[in-house]
């Protein structure tokens, strides 16, 4: 009897438990309240982090030419799955491994990027959900131009040498010239490009400014947002967290829906589910945040046509 019930205890000591690797391009701070979003869809779903279930952390902090090197450490532990966000991350994952399942987070263009074969039939070792970021290009410059009617020039923030950069950049110079607006790309690859960047903004006279979604831009959001401030220039971004932290406004899918739903692909997995057999999910829900603090500031009126469609209002 006593042997059985030790040999039950060294059992329980031993049993492995499932183990996923996290791998974000910026920083832990940034994706804070994203990630405790996934825990609570493990949890409803009965993973317990620490319990029956562990997560290997990494992050970039905006540094893109770490993601190879995470990637490859995430692998050496011999995780069974990772969970990427947003592309760039994903592609860092999947050069490095073909066989661990690959689950990606806001993917710009999973497709047009190379993830996946299409979004129906992922193909391979990788799956998850994208947020159609060039999509809502024109979103975001139509709440601009009605928001203020009097801009003409739009300062776009971005680093080029993102996966879904130039994509974006096109379709929003596509969706300018139907709103009669004219688009100023100003790049960012690293930090020491954000005066340079700034400087060309005011020297071409731009009214307003649209800050891309990318680890170094999302890294350095503070000095973007003060720039903007500085110069009451009125501001959309592609995450939440950008009006939260001082922007005048953002636009996006409803980021916290996503990471629930990677919850749900990440039980599927451990299951028996093969990613190839999993389509991309597309967003549903999509957030409009409003800050009319940061608008008192820089002396705009938000219209109430638009206020009206916000989600959240920061007062």
């Amino acid at each position: 009897m006593v042997f059985a019930l030790c040999a039950f205890t060294e059992a329980q000591q031993t049993t492995i438990i499932p183990r996923i690797g996290f791998l974000g391009a910026s920083s832990a701070s940034f994706y804070s309240a994203r990630i405790e979003t996934f825990r609570q869809g493990l949890r409803e779903l009965g993973y317990v982090e620490g319990k029956n279930i562990a997560i290997e952390y990494r992050f970039a902090d905006g540094k893109d030419d770490r993601l190879p090197e995470l990637a490859a450490e995430l692998v050496s532990l011999k995780v069974d799955i990772i969970v990427t966000i947003p592309a760039t991350p994903a592609s860092a994952a999947k050069n490095v491994t073909k066989t661990i399942p690959i689950v990606f987070v806001a993917a710009g263009d999973p497709v047009g990027t190379g993830l996946v074969d299409s979004l129906a039939r992922p193909g391979g070792n990788l799956t998850g959900l994208t947020i159609l970021n060039p999509e809502l290009s024109g979103k975001r410059l139509e709440l601009l131009k009605e928001t203020s009617p009097r801009i003409t020039r739009v300062a776009f923030l971005f680093n080029p040498s993102g996966q879904t950069a130039q994509l974006i950049l096109a379709e929003t110079e596509k969706a300018a010239k139907g709103l009669g607006l004219r688009i100023q790309s100003l790049e960012v690859r690293s930090p020491g490009d954000f005066d340079g960047a700034f400087a060309a903004a005011i020297r071409e006279g731009a009214h307003a400014l649209i800050p891309a979604a990318s680890p170094i831009i999302n890294t350095h959001r503070a000095r973007v947002i003060e720039f903007a401030s500085k110069n009451r220039l009125p501001t959309i971004f592609g995450n939440p967290e950008g009006a939260e932290a001082g922007g005048l406004m953002s636009y996006a899918p409803d980021f916290a829906e996503q990471f629930r739903r990677a919850a749900v692909f990440v039980d599927k997995i451990l299951k028996g589910a093969k990613p190839a057999d999993l389509p991309v999910e597309q967003p549903t829900k999509f957030e409009f945040v409003i800050n009319l603090k940061t608008a008192k500031e820089i002396g705009l009126t938000i219209p109430p046509s638009v206020l009206a469609r916000a989600n959240k209002v920061i007062k």
